[in-house]
């Protein structure tokens, strides 16, 4: 048990005996270094567990499912999460439909469905836990975090059908809908940012010299696209990603990518505007690159995160 800081009326909660082993923060340092606290403790006292089951101390885990968890840790090898029926009378609106915004965050993110993003009831087999520890976060942001690093630690994952319990409502719950909606999709969300700049210069290098130097179709998007791609390059790298790759394996990566796209987006808008029969100088040329270009991005999104910028 990890007593994180707690107020002197409520040690009692944490008893001290032979089947208790209570880990002690003296200050109030988060949920994610409470766990992380603990499965550090067991690496290093326990060397020869199957691996670890969190359960939240707010009475919402029973002791059967918990039990329920760790068999299918163990007979899976697999990390494990207890799941909640959202679909229940009993269940508070705020929990139902932040879940399930939560929930299609993550898979638009990190390609992952879980149905209870929110649940603290996990099974985490040994062969992660060292890289449990890696995973950046120190408060209730932690266990969103390692959703999204699932994949990349190559964890698969399952779930299990859990009971549903909420005490007052869940008055006690931490969980905000729309704010943690938003910090599962903070990657996509400054991906987005860093595109939309790149996906800027990239049009107005292009528009100048199309419309303006009455350079062709082809030619205005290589010089646009080598302009927009450094820039988009060094903001992914450097601020969207915060990739630790080797540059220039990475650079190798990138414009493996970013060649066949320039290529895909020039025919592609040059093709479309033979088919709509658009005139060579007409501005139409460019709302045909726009959407091209915006097709592209959704692929290239989980390309970039999946391989050119995957940590480690």
């Amino acid at each position: 048990m990890v007593d994180d800081g707690s107020a002197p009326e409520n040690k009692e909660y944490f008893p001290q005996n032979e089947y208790v082993t209570k880990l002690v923060h003296e200050v109030n340092r988060g949920k994610g270094a409470a766990l992380k606290t603990a499965i550090e403790y067991v690496l290093n006292s326990r060397p020869d567990c199957i691996g670890v089951v969190t359960c939240d101390g707010d009475g919402q885990h029973t002791a059967e499912d918990t039990l329920r968890v760790a068999e299918e840790m163990k007979s899976t090898d697999n990390f494990i999460l207890g799941v909640r029926d959202f679909s229940l009378d009993n269940v508070p609106t705020r929990s139902r439909v932040g879940n399930r915004l939560s929930s299609f965050a993550l898979y638009l993110c990190a390609g992952s469905y879980i149905s209870d993003t929110q649940t603290g009831l996990r099974g985490i087999p040994k062969k992660i836990l060292e890289k449990m520890l890696k995973v950046s976060g120190e408060r209730f942001e932690y266990e969103t975090n390692v959703l999204l690093e699932l994949r990349s630690m190559g964890a698969e994952y399952r779930e299990v059908k859990i009971e549903t319990v909420y005490l007052d409502e869940n008055k006690s719950s931490h969980f905000r809908p729309f704010h943690d909606t938003v910090r599962i999709l903070a990657l996509m969300l400054k991906y987005i940012a860093s595109s939309c700049a790149s996906f800027i210069t990239d049009i107005v290098v292009f528009s100048l010299l199309h419309s303006l130097a009455g350079l062709g179709i082809l030619v205005s998007t290589v010089i646009a696209r080598v302009v927009s791609s450094v820039l988009n390059f060094t903001l992914n790298k450097k601020l969207v990603f915060k990739s630790d790759t080797p540059l220039f394996i990475t650079l190798v990566k990138y414009y493996a990518l970013a060649l066949p796209t320039m290529l895909i987006s020039a025919f592609g808008t040059g093709i479309l505007s033979v088919l709509l029969q658009v005139p060579e100088s007409s501005f139409i040329i460019t709302l045909i690159k726009i959407v091209v270009d915006t097709l592209l991005f959704i692929v290239n999104f989980n390309v970039q995160k999946k391989w050119i910028f995957k940590k480690g």
